[in-house]
């Protein structure tokens, strides 16, 4: 049976639905940066999704040509992410200002995915797509400790789960941190155009420091 992440490391993956203090260990992902309103027909996020796939499954699918990689086991791609920012944000996306939205779309990689692994992908995928994929970048991001909880609902209804995660984290001797390099951090963990708004499934995570 394929590996599959959310299922071993259910404490990153599968939060209940109240806010929990987590260290998030340093991870290798595909990345692509961009900027502006999401929800637009042919906006820059729904493009860098694309690609991440593309690339993302052009790895997990190596083991069927003649590229091998070390250490290789067969495994369920992990879920979409992303880190989103603005300008002066006050420790919160501003959700009526989305031409404002800054982003990093992530997938996570296997830790046996190397940069030399990372490289021959783009190449691949580029030759059988005949796309340009050279906005995807191999990022390693060391997220540390962070306030997370499960959020269940539409996206733009966050800020009422966000609240309980500050004052969580707060309680707890923490204070936010998120600054130009910690980010508001959503998983997506449901298919938005295959389920119910009010049933959608986000793993929220905000940066935290000792007080």
């Amino acid at each position: 049976m394929a590996f599959d992440y959310k299922k071993e490391y259910k404490e990153f993956y599968m939060p209940k639905n109240k806010p929990t203090i987590v260290n998030i260990p340093k991870m290798n992902y595909l990345a692509v940066k961009g900027r502006g309103n999401p929800n637009e027909e042919n906006s820059e996020y729904k493009k860098s999704i694309e690609l991440l796939y593309i690339v993302a499954f052009t790895i997990k699918m190596s083991y069927k040509g003649t590229y091998k990689i070390d250490g290789y086991f067969e495994y369920v791609v992990p879920p979409l992410e992303g880190f989103w920012w603005q300008d002066d944000m006050n420790m919160c996306i501003d959700y009526n200002n989305k031409e404002s939205m800054q982003f990093i779309s992530l997938i996570r990689l296997p830790d046996f995915v190397t940069k030399k692994d990372f490289d021959w992908a783009i190449k691949e995928a580029t030759n059988k797509k005949q796309k340009d994929f050279s906005k995807v970048e191999f990022l390693t991001y060391d997220e540390g400790v962070c306030v997370q909880c499960m959020h269940v609902g539409f996206y733009d209804d966050e800020p009422k789960t966000i609240a309980l995660m500050h004052e969580h984290a707060l309680k707890n001797g923490y204070e936010i941190d998120i600054n130009k390099k910690r980010f508001h951090h959503e998983i997506y963990l449901s298919d938005p155009r295959r389920c119910t708004i009010n049933k959608l499934k986000t793993v929220i995570r905000h940066p935290v420091k000792n007080k």
